[in-house]
């Protein structure tokens, strides 16, 4: 019996859909012409003169340190977080506390970023502190970070076998050595899985940003968006092609170190 051909398809519709764009952008990142939709042949110039725009190259620099702290103030605060929901099903404030993390899930960005420039105006209004730049960047950047972590971590911890650590305690290991010996490398792929993604979230970020920003402190999704506003030009097609070629680089990177480890374990 033949098989239909639809499904072929249609799944060569969706992967064209998806991909044509990004294709275009890399081919057009290319292009001599400084009009993004009129092909005037073969040049990188929109790379050299990319290398020496000032702005963008601080935006990103300022969208990278702020992603890696706020990821990392996440990631501590939501395993904490996580350990207290998954450990302690029965302590006051508990169903608080889940509400209070699953806000930022559902929450509109811009509602999140309204409510977190009030608060900023607030404190800067009553105490002097903090002037909004790149401090409340992070700040604002981990607050809704943190719901992810502890999702992916509360997820790791449910699923983990507890009687590891029960042996360890038997064995005579503190507290704290059960935790940091036996526990943390357990739940390191979680923790390391939620870091990549509030780096992610914050690298990407441009609603919440916009809201708590200051002068001075302009992220790159800031600078992309303004630039395009006022037309696109081939420098962000550069921009992307390099932001893709990274990511492309480093999905093909994890998914060769993930096949080596695993024909290591079949042999």
């Amino acid at each position: 019996m033949r098989r239909s051909r639809v499904p072929l398809a249609a799944l060569a519709f969706g992967y064209a859909f998806l991909y044509t764009p990004i294709i275009l952008l890399i081919v057009y990142s290319f292009n001599a012409s400084r009009l993004v939709t009129v092909w005037a042949g073969f040049s990188p110039r929109w790379y050299g003169e990319l290398a020496h725009n000032a702005q963008i190259l601080d935006a990103a620099w300022l969208s990278l340190r702020v992603a890696a702290v706020s990821a990392t103030l996440a990631t501590l605060i939501g395993t904490l977080a996580a350990l207290a929901i998954a450990r302690s099903t029965r302590f006051p404030g508990r169903s608080v506390l889940l509400g209070l993390l699953a806000g930022p899930l559902v929450m509109p960005e811009v509602m999140l970023g309204l409510a977190l420039l009030l608060l900023f105006v607030t404190l800067e209004t009553t105490f002097g502190w903090p002037r909004r730049g790149a401090g409340t960047i992070v700040a604002a950047h981990a607050t809704f970070s943190i719901a992810y972590v502890a999702v992916v971590v509360r997820a790791k911890l449910a699923d983990m076998d507890r009687s590891l650590e029960e042996a360890a305690a038997d064995l005579g290991a503190p507290p704290l050595a059960v935790f940091l010996r036996i526990t943390m490398p357990l739940v390191a792929p979680a923790l390391g899985a939620g870091w990549l993604l509030s780096f992610t979230l914050s690298l990407d970020d441009l609603v919440v940003a916009s809201f708590v920003s200051g002068p001075g402190a302009t992220t790159l999704p800031m600078v992309v968006y303004s630039s395009v506003r006022l037309g696109v030009s081939p420098q962000i097609n550069a921009l992307a092609t390099i932001l893709i070629l990274t990511v492309a680089l480093c999905v093909g990177t994890a998914a060769w170190l993930i096949g080596r480890r695993n024909q290591t374990v079949l042999h």
